[in-house]
């Protein structure tokens, strides 16, 4: 591991030692809030960011902080996207964590003029790490690790529906299911691109696009060698605020699935 990775690997523990594990199946009903429909919030994501602000600002002064819950308070924190910032999702998967079911984990990316330059997964329950450098690949507790197709056929897609407009779940539904073996999305993009990345699912196709879901995820699995990109095979970004991806272990399961959205006449809604 890089001193970086050991240093944001330690903070990242003692926020889970002090702040979310103590939480995980131990929540209060009033603990629990509902930010909007079926987006949930809980007082371990609020303590969780303000301990992760407080030492990655230690990590590198110069960068801004945007964190999930700070947007939520006030979204023009958002603007900060297009500098240098830090990016945090104190508790990514907050709903299965709120339920004391499925997988839950902490992000953070710095970005830089629109690109995450290095992002970190931690998995709290397993201890594990995944992180990722712009041009330096990716690893897994510090061992480097090259995405794998997991050579099934039909290859295995995780489609996170709920986000995606009636119309575009239709055509998904009737013109691109058929050509695959659909699997249940862990509802965590903490889980979702390690499992890409490590041969569980091909490739997953996202429609909210939200940077503290994303930047650390979309540069793990592209360091990794797999292929992340938009639909119309432009790099992500954090602060354009566009909606739908593809994530996919490699570059022709990738371009396989883009023909059929296509065809299909396949959208991100507006």
């Amino acid at each position: 591991m890089s001193a970086l990775d050991r240093e944001v690997l330690a903070l990242m523990r003692d926020v889970s030692e002090r702040i979310i594990m103590p939480r995980h199946r131990a929540l209060e009903a009033t603990e629990i809030i509902e930010k909007a429909d079926d987006d949930l919030v809980t007082i371990a994501d609020r303590e969780a960011e303000v301990a992760l602000a407080e030492g990655l600002a230690k990590l590198h002064p110069d960068a801004a902080i945007v964190g999930e819950e700070s947007v939520h308070a006030d979204p023009a924190v958002m603007d900060r996207l297009s500098g240098t910032c830090w990016i945090i999702d104190p508790i990514d998967g907050t709903s299965n964590f709120a339920s004391g079911k499925g997988h839950f984990g902490i992000m953070v990316a710095l970005a830089e003029n629109g690109f995450a330059q290095a992002g970190w997964i931690y998995d709290p329950e397993r201890d594990r790490l995944c992180a990722a450098h712009l041009g330096q690949g990716a690893t897994i507790d510090g061992e480097q690790v090259l995405a794998r197709p997991s050579g099934a056929n039909p290859p295995h897609l995780a489609a996170m529906t709920k986000f995606m407009a009636p119309a575009q779940r239709k055509r998904f539904e009737t013109e691109i299911a058929p050509n695959y073996t659909l699997v249940q999305p862990p509802g965590a993009a903490c889980e979702q691109y390690p499992l890409t990345v490590l041969g569980e699912h091909d490739v997953a196709i996202y429609e909210r696009t939200l940077p503290w879901d994303h930047a650390a995820g979309n540069l793990f699995l592209n360091e990794a060698g797999g292929t992340c990109l938009r639909l119309d095979g432009t790099p992500y970004r954090v602060d354009d605020g566009r909606r739908g991806m593809i994530g996919a272990a490699n570059r022709e399961l990738f371009d396989q699935l883009i023909a059929r959205l296509a065809a299909a006449g396949y959208q991100p809604a507006a």
